[in-house]
């Protein structure tokens, strides 16, 4: 028997067909063995095999997710959007083997989907073949927002058919269909379908393999129409351009500059040389910044010192004039930009008059930038909508799996396992261009997430001290407007299923400080005192209590005292020192150091009304906690009849 578990052992050392298993057992049972030595050779034959399936899934997975590595290398390529859905398709078909794929995106106009790509068909799905949203595994898809499959799509009832989509499954000979919908910030483009002309059901691995693939591709198409829009645009400037080239030298000279910054980027050159190209028109010193403010490429003179709370201010309204703007002492800034997205600053510093070619030229090195930026960074100019999504569906409450929400923070460099704030701000005036491109260029800047809600600017940072953020990041915003700013925050929280409570909290407080002090004040829920004990979700009333009258509370447990008791009979007689002597039946001196030493140990603001308030409503919370303790224990004494 010991013979035959080595063998079973060197059969999976040499990863042996299933069939050299069984030939062992057959071997066995032909030279007589039988009894409880087959039957431990057959389950050590049982045993062999699941762990080569195991081996073999691993495989499986492996090569898979090596696959969509070389997917997601492929995506990031500049292809037009015909182009790069041809490549999604191949590599759908090609992941798991399958027979056919083709992509379908939404058209609006004609209330229904349009195929713009298909790989592996027959005859009938063509490009531009008409797909209903009325029925088809692509409905449940995409009103699921998951992955929808069946084995054997005719046969399947479990879904609704529809008669356009079934004579295609027919024409092509299909059975099993998977449809993924394509999303991108809440919204459905279309689907991603892939089948096989075999009836054939789907393992969770594939699924999940083919819904990364779809997140791949979404993020590729946006990368791709955000190219074309930055082509498009690139191509309107340079006609402009040759329309004022007839009658100015000026604008000949604008020109042939922008001509040489394309043409340095399209020879590869990177950000060094096309700073240093551009700044030979420029003059003074070009500092190149991406989105959180690091610096890039620096040609020229030194670099005077910037006043950054100006630089950002004159940002925000280049971003949304899409011009440069000064920042005042011969510093002008513009913002490179692909869409709506920030991707990074320009700032020039010079003694020179800034003329308007020179502002014109700055504008065009800007654009200039923001190509090479997409080109080098692949994915960057849609990292800030990503970032913007999860952040809604973590406010929306824990819609997400944990592996999930953990998958999605290292694809964007986060790490929700430490300490976040929510911080909630709403300027006066409401929401402007200038403030949702703030709210993004601080969210960049402190590694944290954005949204806008309303008239309300959500930030999530990370950190501890919850009122102390949000004085920074209204103090900041404030400055920015010229405008007062009302800011309410909460936590921290290390669980992402916590921001959403956070959320709740942080707007209660927002408004509580609004109606107590209104606009311009920032606080959270512990600086509140008791109000923020009302205010929170989940009040903490010991910590309420310790924060207030813990001190007093450990002296009289370490010096057998009766400082508490003292307090209590103190506010009990209106203030009065004679009259708690006497309900307390000591005199009136022993009441009097009983509170000088109640003085040392609180401070001297104990007894002013605000703080006598929060003191008698802790004294109140522990009286009623200690009674209600005694009851519970009396009630845990009781013999049980």
């Amino acid at each position: 028997m010991v013979d035959h578990a080595y063998e079973m052992l060197e059969l999976l050392n040499r990863e042996a067909p299933a069939a050299a298993f069984e030939e062992v057992v057959r071997k066995a049972r032909e030279s007589g063995m039988s009894g409880a030595a087959l039957a431990q050779l057959t389950r050590a034959r049982d045993q062999s095999l699941g762990v080569r399936a195991l081996f073999v899934r691993r495989q499986q997975r492996e090569a898979g997710l090596a696959a969509l590595v070389d997917t997601a290398r492929d995506l990031t390529l500049p292809y037009d959007v015909d182009a790069l859905l041809k490549v999604i398709t191949r590599r759908a078909r090609l992941l798991l083997g399958l027979d056919m794929a083709w992509v379908a995106l939404d058209d609006p106009e004609s209330g229904c989907s349009l195929v713009r790509s298909a790989d592996g068909h027959a005859s009938a799905l063509t490009i531009g073949f008409a797909v209903p949203l009325d029925g088809g595994v692509g409905k449940r898809a995409v009103d699921g927002a998951s992955p929808f499959w069946s084995a054997d799509y005719m046969n399947d009832q479990s879904f609704r058919h529809s008669k356009v989509i079934d004579e295609v499954v027919m024409a092509e000979g299909l059975h099993a269909v998977m449809a993924i919908p394509l999303r991108h910030q809440g919204t459905t483009w279309g689907a991603l379908y892939v089948a096989d002309r075999n009836v054939r059901h789907f393992t969770p691995d594939e699924t999940s393999l083919m819904s990364s693939l779809a997140d791949l591709a979404t993020v590729a198409i946006e990368k791709a129409r955000l190219l074309e829009q930055t082509r498009y645009e690139v191509v309107s400037l340079e006609q402009d351009t040759s329309r004022a080239l007839d009658s100015s030298m000026t604008a000949r000279r604008l020109r042939e500059a922008h001509g040489r910054l394309l043409d340095l980027v399209l020879g590869g050159g990177g950000l060094g040389n096309l700073a240093s190209e551009a700044v030979k028109d420029l003059g003074g010193t070009l500092l190149v910044r991406d989105a959180a403010g690091r610096t890039l490429a620096c040609p020229g003179a030194g670099l005077p010192e910037l006043d950054e709370a100006k630089v950002r201010t004159a940002l925000l309204d280049a971003h949304t004039d899409r011009q440069p703007r000064s920042a005042g002492d011969g510093v002008w800034v513009a913002s490179v930009a692909a869409g709506d997205e920030m991707l990074g600053t320009l700032v020039l510093a010079t003694d020179a008059p800034v003329t308007d070619h020179r502002l014109q030229l700055l504008a065009l090195t800007a654009q200039v930038t923001a190509v090479v930026l997409l080109m080098t960074q692949g994915m960057a100019a849609t990292e800030g909508l990503l970032r913007d999504e999860f952040f809604h569906d973590l406010l929306r409450g824990p819609s997400l799996s944990p592996t999930l929400i953990a998958e999605q923070s290292r694809r964007l460099g986060l790490n929700l396992d430490e300490p976040h704030v929510v911080v909630i701000a709403r300027p006066e005036g409401g929401i402007q261009g200038r403030v949702a491109a703030w709210a993004a260029s601080y969210a960049n800047r402190h590694h944290g997430l954005k949204s806008v809600d309303g008239d309300l600017v959500v930030l999530l940072l990370p950190g501890t001290a919850a009122g102390d953020i949000a004085r920074t990041a209204s103090k900041e915003l404030s400055e920015v407007l010229g405008k007062p700013v009302t800011a309410g925050s909460a936590g921290p929280t290390d669980s992402p299923a916590g921001i959403v409570h956070l959320y709740q909290e942080a707007r209660r407080c927002l408004d509580a400080v609004a109606a107590l002090t209104g606009p311009g004040s920032s606080a959270s829920p512990e600086e509140l005192g008791f109000l923020g004990v009302l205010l929170s979700e989940k009040p903490n009333i010991a910590g309420f209590i310790n924060d207030t009258i813990g001190p007093v509370l450990d002296y009289d447990d370490q010096q057998y005292t009766e400082l508490i008791r003292t307090m209590e009979a103190y506010f009990a007689s209106a203030n009065s020192p004679s009259r708690a002597a006497e309900s307390l039946h000591v005199h009136p001196n022993t009441v009097s150091r009983r509170l000088e030493r109640i003085t040392e140990i609180l401070g001297e603001d104990w007894q002013k009304p605000t703080q006598a308030l929060q003191v008698q409503l802790a004294l109140q919370l522990q009286r009623t906690r200690r009674a209600l303790n005694q009851e519970r224990r009396r009630q845990n004494k009781q013999p049980i009849s």
